[in-house]
């Protein structure tokens, strides 16, 4: 009989996991809510929540150009490096200004979508001291599947600010996140054709392991339920043989010709009487 207080344990340790993920996945929900569309959209929406994988992590590149290094943070929908509303923030690892400059804020987002990649764009950062016109700073990151990891390492690719506007910095990321679910080739029947070999091989192997150490059964006794299966054999060919087969088992009488000897002693008989005496 199974001990109460053991089921028990088992039924509280499953609630536990389930409050656990459920908490999780509410949190997450509620994190790439915090992300503000620059237009509204429900295709943006479903593009947000596949990065739920990405929430409450911050993502450090750095990058050294000659005698400057920078170093990068960015966050999903969340404070990057502790800055409020900065999803994407650089910072000065060399220079007097320890401030960071803000890239990309998370309360202008916009999310585009393909099959195995995501492009998150953050706009609204620090303007331009003197180049693309002075206009407001912006984040593309590109965020690509890649099955092989969980999250990847955060890359800065560049920064496009040679122009008189629409600059921006690119930053690459792998995740295994974006990808998309891999249909299964298999048809129904395939899958159960798989499912009863399995259960045949795991039947007979247990079942011989059995017969052979806890039985003791020798020779062809060790297969499982061996009295069964060849009572069934016989009978399978016993069928087989009655529906297959043409012939009658009882056999028709053989033809038998007329006998004439006992007619010809018979009709001499007759004619004695017709003798003279």
């Amino acid at each position: 009989m199974i001990n109460k207080h053991y089921v028990d344990s088992i039924w509280l340790w499953t609630l536990a996991i389930q409050l656990v993920l459920c908490g999780r996945g509410v949190y997450t929900a509620n994190v790439t809510k915090n992300c503000k569309l620059f237009s509204k959209s429900d295709s943006e929406l479903k593009v947000l929540n596949r990065l739920e994988s990405l929430a409450n992590k911050n993502f450090t590149a750095e990058v050294k150009n000659g005698d400057d290094s920078y170093t990068y943070t960015f966050q999903l929908c969340g404070d990057a490096g502790g800055v409020p509303g900065a999803g994407v923030i650089q910072v000065n690892n060399k220079g007097k200004e320890t401030k960071p400059k803000v890239i990309g804020m998370y309360n202008s987002t916009q999310a585009i979508g393909g099959s195995d990649w995501i492009m998150l764009i953050y706009r609204n950062g620090d303007t331009y001291d003197g180049h693309c016109s002075k206009e407001k700073r912006k984040a593309i990151i590109m965020i690509s599947c890649n099955r092989d990891i969980d999250v990847g390492s955060l890359e800065v690719v560049l920064e496009d600010r040679e122009r008189e506007q629409d600059c921006f910095y690119l930053f690459e990321l792998d995740c295994s996140g974006v990808c998309p679910v891999i249909q299964s080739q298999l048809s129904t029947g395939s899958i159960i054709l798989i499912i009863g070999f399995s259960l045949l091989i795991l039947y007979l192997i247990g079942g011989f392991l059995y017969q052979r150490f806890v039985v003791g059964a020798k020779g062809m006794e060790q297969f499982p339920n061996y009295a069964f299966w060849v009572e069934v054999g016989n009978l399978s060919a016993d069928g087989c043989d009655f529906v297959c087969r043409s012939r009658n088992r009882e056999g028709a009488p053989e033809y038998r010709g007329v006998v004439t000897e006992p007619l010809e002693e018979e009709q001499d008989e007759r004619d004695d009487h017709l003798l003279p005496m």
